[in-house]
């Protein structure tokens, strides 16, 4: 990786999605969840990393509470056909898109950046 191209850089593994700064900290984590099947890492999750997709609201607001994690509407990103719920331990968001008529569907999970700003971004360097 070289350090003249610009950066953040967004690297991707399946639907695993990692945001880098230029320091080579990780700023935020993504998960895509709107696709058939869900597809991450063998190493980090083990088996084959392939999962069903469509998880339902209830399925991950269900998931949650059995594992006593506490959780909260999201309104800023709670709009128009779609809903976001917010896991307060971890701040961990999943947002829901709501088909016409049906339950809402998840479909993207993210770790909040931590407002990193690069110690190693000087005057001249791209952002």
């Amino acid at each position: 990786m070289s350090r003249n191209r610009k950066w953040p850089r967004l690297f991707a593994y399946g639907d695993l999605e990692l945001s880098v700064c230029r320091c080579r900290k990780v700023a935020l984590i993504c998960v895509q969840t709107w696709r058939d099947v869900v597809e991450l890492p063998p190493s980090v999750v083990g088996g084959t990393g392939t999962f069903p997709a469509g998880l339902k609201h209830a399925e991950v607001v269900s998931a949650l509470d059995r594992a006593g994690c506490s959780w909260e509407p999201h309104t800023p990103l709670t709009f128009g056909n779609q809903c976001s719920l917010t896991a307060i331990a971890s701040g961990a968001n999943f947002t829901f898109e709501i088909p016409e008529g049906e339950e809402p569907v998840l479909n993207v999970m993210g770790l909040p950046g931590d407002g990193h700003d690069c110690p190693e971004q000087t005057a001249g360097q791209d952002h």
